[in-house]
């Protein structure tokens, strides 16, 4: 479902905004907000509630590792877009879950009409890392 005014997708959005996702504002487009739902280093998967303004989206990454790794996303409240490099955008809705292995260069965020919300699951694996690279092209995001 879209949700254009955020109070009603405050109310959809059971795992909370959190606060504004400062430590990585530079890999995106808009403001996005940080939830952590487990304690990084204290649980065996770090869980995190990752929340988009109408229009932000991550810069492309990799998540990289020697064995293992990658990202899961389990989509929760909101609208939004999945993209593959060299693949179309995929619509993400309220209980899309996607799975990215590890080296697989993609992004993720709102449609520009609507607030969006995933919990973003860091796969563990040997020596993880991301790789944060360029913007996504913004007549290619107008687009969708």
């Amino acid at each position: 479902m879209k949700y254009s005014n955020q109070d009603e997708f405050d109310k959809a959005n059971a795992f909370g905004q959190g606060k504004p996702n400062d430590a990585f504002a530079k890999y995106f487009v808009g403001n996005s907000f940080l939830n952590p739902l487990t304690e990084f280093g204290k649980a065996p998967l770090f869980l995190a509630n990752v929340t988009f303004e109408p229009g932000c989206r991550n810069n492309w990454h990799i998540h990289h590792a020697d064995q293992g790794g990658g990202q899961i996303l389990i989509c929760t409240a909101g609208e939004g877009w999945y993209q593959e490099d060299g693949k179309p955008a995929q619509e993400l809705t309220e209980g899309t879950v996607i799975v990215i292995p590890e080296g697989v260069k993609h992004w993720h965020g709102a449609k520009k009409d609507s607030w969006f919300s995933h919990i973003s699951i860091e796969v563990p694996g040997e020596n993880g890392s991301t790789e944060w690279l360029e913007a996504v092209d913004t007549d290619d995001y107008n687009a969708l």
